[in-house]
């Protein structure tokens, strides 16, 4: 089994080499390999340097290297990675430290016993730790994951997290649009109306950046993050 692993990048040259050793050093479970597929979403740093050097370096490891031509988001780094993903299982991880990949086998775990085909990686539940920060981002998540459970009827804690981990054929098959922000609440309105499809949600810890650390989200997402809400879950056919 193979678990590919996304990692959108925008100007983060100076600490990628950061997450990608984590990436690096994460023991999956017997007979599950990684394969890490990084998508440059045209930085203006030394993000490409940093990434090639790498993969120079760790000639070991199973690392694509895909980059856009213009700045498209998020999102649209994150269809380019889901499309050249060869593995059976995709993970996303952000290029920045606010995610542990050493988790990744707490989101693998209800797969491997074969009870789910997504898992969201909750930052609400669990006894993992959480930096404190900012109370109306925590409020504005808190209320966005409601907002999308009414309509999705899912009883998610955390619809907005980095972590997802979907099987691959599934996630592959979905016809996705938001390019940037908008990716967390279309993919899970689109999952949510999968027939017969188990989605599962495990506590993770979050280590959050603030704006001077390189935080990029801001009040802007979240109300693209409620048009999206709305839009993909009163209009099915989207």
């Amino acid at each position: 089994m193979i678990l590919s692993i996304v990692i959108p990048a925008y100007n983060e040259g100076r600490t990628i080499h950061l997450i990608l050793n984590k990436v690096k050093d994460v023991k999956l479970p017997s007979g599950v390999e990684k394969e890490i597929i990084i998508v440059n979403d045209f930085s203006k740093d030394n993000t490409e340097e940093a990434i090639l050097n790498y993969k120079n370096v760790h000639s070991e490891l199973n690392i694509q290297y895909y980059k856009h031509e213009y700045n498209k988001g998020k999102g649209a780094a994150l269809h380019t990675g889901i499309k050249e993903a060869k593995g059976d299982y995709i993970i996303i991880q952000d290029a920045d430290l606010e995610y542990d990949p050493e988790e990744y086998n707490i989101l693998l775990n209800p797969v491997l016993s074969g009870n789910a085909d997504v898992v969201y990686g909750s930052r609400f539940i669990g006894g993992k730790p959480h930096r404190i920060l900012f109370f109306w981002h925590s409020i504005g998540n808190k209320w966005l994951t409601l907002l999308s459970n009414m309509f999705t009827n899912l009883n998610l804690t955390d619809m907005e997290t980095c972590y997802k981990l979907f099987r691959a054929d599934i996630v592959k098959n979905l016809s996705l649009k938001e390019k940037r922000f908008g990716f967390e609440p279309e993919v899970t309105a689109k999952i949510a109306r999968i027939k017969d499809i188990r989605v599962y949600e495990v506590g993770i810890s979050y280590y959050g950046r603030t704006y001077e650390e390189g935080k990029k989200i801001g009040w802007k997402d979240g109300f693209r993050a409620i048009y999206c809400i709305l839009k993909y879950g009163l209009f099915k056919f989207n």
